[in-house]
This record gives structure tokens, C-alpha cells and sequence, in this order.
């Protein structure tokens, strides 16, 4: 498929499609014009990108845990390894920081809207 179809089938801007082929965590072949080709499996992958830039992993980081990766779940492939494990756990220790950060803040946002409409 072609980064437009690409880029509707996923969502995604054409942009940054061509940002996370620049980054190496997307792929494509060209076709004699010079077009990107993309294979069917790219659209689980940017699905993959697209969730772990949401739960804040920088691109850099995607970039080197994606070869680790299976597409369509997001589980490990055969290449994974441990470095992968304990990439993935310091990312899931910010993450739940980062949880208990917006618990407190939706805490206070509660009581001052609790305080404002009593």
C-alpha cells in the first residue's frame, strides 16, 4: 500500500509516517517511480508506535525496542531479550508514576469542584 493509504487506514499524518520510517521504526520498499510501498504489516505497527508514544515513550526508545516487538500484539518476538525486559520495566515504573501523579491531581480537582458547586 501506498503511505496514503497508509496514513488513512491508521490515522496517522503522512508526516509523520515518513518521520517513523526516518527513525527506523517503519519500513517501506520503493517502487520503480520512486513511491513508498508499504506491506499490510506496517499498519499494526504504526498502531504499536502510535500506543507506546501514548503511554510517553520517546521515539528514540520505540526505535530501539521495536525489533523486539511482534506487531499485531505488541508481545515479544523471538528476538527479544533481557535488555528488552528491563527496558520495558523502567518504562512501566515511569508509567505508574505517572498514574499516581494524575490520581493526586484529579484528587484536588475533585474537592475544589466539590468546594465550588456546594
Amino acid at each position: 500500500m501506498r503511505i496514503g493509504e497508509l496514513s488513512q487506514r491508521t490515522g496517522v499524518s503522512v508526516r509523520s509516517l515518513r518521520y517513523y520510517e526516518q527513525k527506523h521504526m517503519l519500513a517501506s520498499d520503493r517502487t520503480a517511480g520512486g513511491h513508498r510501498e508499504y506491506p499490510e504489516a506496517a499498519v499494526d505497527r504504526v498502531i504499536l508506535i502510535q500506543q507506546l508514544l501514548a503511554a510517553g515513550l520517546s521515539s528514540d526508545k520505540i526505535a530501539n525496542i521495536l525489533p523486539c516487538m511482534r506487531d499485531h500484539d505488541g508481545g515479544p518476538a523471538e528476538t527479544a531479550t533481557p535488555w528488552l525486559v528491563e527496558q520495558l520495566e523502567a518504562e512501566r515504573a515511569r508509567i505508574d508514576c505517572s498514574i499516581r501523579d494524575l490520581r493526586r491531581t484529579r484528587s484536588v480537582l475533585d474537592e475544589v469542584i466539590t468546594t465550588a458547586a456546594g
